[in-house]
């Protein structure tokens, strides 16, 4: 790691200055933006409200927890006064999928982003702290019930698309974002004006139509990236055809957003691909032993499905695949698992092939 520019000024008296500085700070980090906002998010918590009591956050029954930590960030630090937004861009490859081969998202592909993002947050507020003496500061990185995209917004860092993603007018939406709230008042940056027009492409792509009405209000219940990561249960029935061979998350309504379209393919990135889990074929995968999921996706997020959660969405992806003899053998082998969340799909799976699709 390279060391951070240092400036000489009294940052205590120029907060101006300490902003710049901290910007620069956070680029020569890693971060491709870093914007500062205020901790007044009234306005933001009345839309995640009527999200929630839409119903549309299905299984995930933390985000009903703590609602009040969301919307007053002095709970969860005391004496916050401004709140530093970081964004670091994730490799993107735009290569076709094969038949016969699993989907995952373009971010899980890579080494896992928590560590990488919180090191470098901590990083970058050690080094405000050091400038400022007394500083007190909290780094985030989903670690903590943080309106993170309304806060992305109130920063400049982008607007919320019709597809309920942060989109930035250099980078489109392929990005992950920390905070890092502080004691101390900084001038602030302002929101962007940019949106999405009359584009709706992403709203006719969704394989589920998880995108409700004009969009930016999305329903996890109906979400591909919610039902083969964050669901633990069986999957839907009607839902199952849909999701076509995606084994973990959904890039859809990404790939076909024209912001997306500007970015450099396979742009670099220090969250490097550890391996091309895409170029391992859905059977390969589906014979994995636990032992060899847990060792193979050691350091990525695939871990968070679990054995039994990889099992069950390699086995959709199988029955929804072109029909093949060494598919079915392989569904076969697996009819009697002693885990019924895996028998029901593999069941599932068999009858679609035995049908033909």
């Amino acid at each position: 790691m390279r060391n951070l520019k240092c400036n000489n000024n009294s940052h205590s008296n120029n907060p101006q200055q300490l902003a710049a500085d901290i910007k620069t700070w956070g680029r020569e980090l890693g971060f491709a933006q870093v914007g500062i906002t205020d901790v007044n998010l009234k306005d933001q918590a009345q839309y995640f409200s009527q999200w929630l009591l839409k119903k549309n956050h299905g299984a995930m029954e933390y985000l009903m927890k703590n609602q009040e930590l969301r919307y007053e960030p002095a709970l969860l630090m005391s004496g916050v006064k401004s709140i530093i937004v970081c964004r670091m861009n994730y490799p993107v490859s735009r290569c076709d999928e094969l038949a016969g081969y699993g989907e995952i998202a373009a971010y899980a592909k890579g080494r896992d982003y928590h560590k990488t993002m919180r090191k470098k947050l901590q990083l970058l507020a050690k080094k405000i702290s050091q400038v400022v003496s007394g500083c007190d500061y909290r780094v985030f990185c989903d670690s903590a019930p943080v309106l993170e995209k309304a806060l992305a917004v109130k920063a400049g860092l982008g607007w919320i698309g019709k597809n309920s993603l942060l989109i930035n007018e250099q980078d489109g939406s392929y990005f992950f974002l920390g905070e890092i709230y502080l004691d101390l008042s900084l001038p602030v940056d302002q929101p962007l004006v940019s949106s999405c027009g009359a584009c709706r492409r992403c709203l006719d792509v969704c394989p589920t139509k998880a995108l409700q009405g004009d969009g930016c209000m999305l329903d996890a219940r109906r979400c591909i990236a919610y039902l083969t990561i964050e669901y633990k249960g069986i999957i839907p029935c009607d839902l199952r055809p849909l999701i076509g061979t995606r084994i973990f998350g959904c890039d859809a309504c990404q790939q076909v957003c024209p912001w997306n379209q500007i970015i450099s393919i396979d742009q670099e990135s220090i969250l490097v691909f550890k391996q091309r889990f895409s170029a391992l074929r859905l059977v390969d995968l589906f014979l994995w032993t636990k032992e060899q999921f847990l060792e193979r996706t050691a350091g990525t997020v695939l871990r968070r499905i679990g054995y039994e959660g990889w099992l069950r969405n390699l086995a959709i992806a199988l029955g929804n695949a072109p029909v093949c003899a060494e598919h079915r053998v392989a569904l076969q082998a697996r009819i009697d698992c002693e885990s019924e969340l895996v028998r029901e799909h593999v069941c599932w799976a068999c009858d679609r092939i035995n049908a033909g699709q």
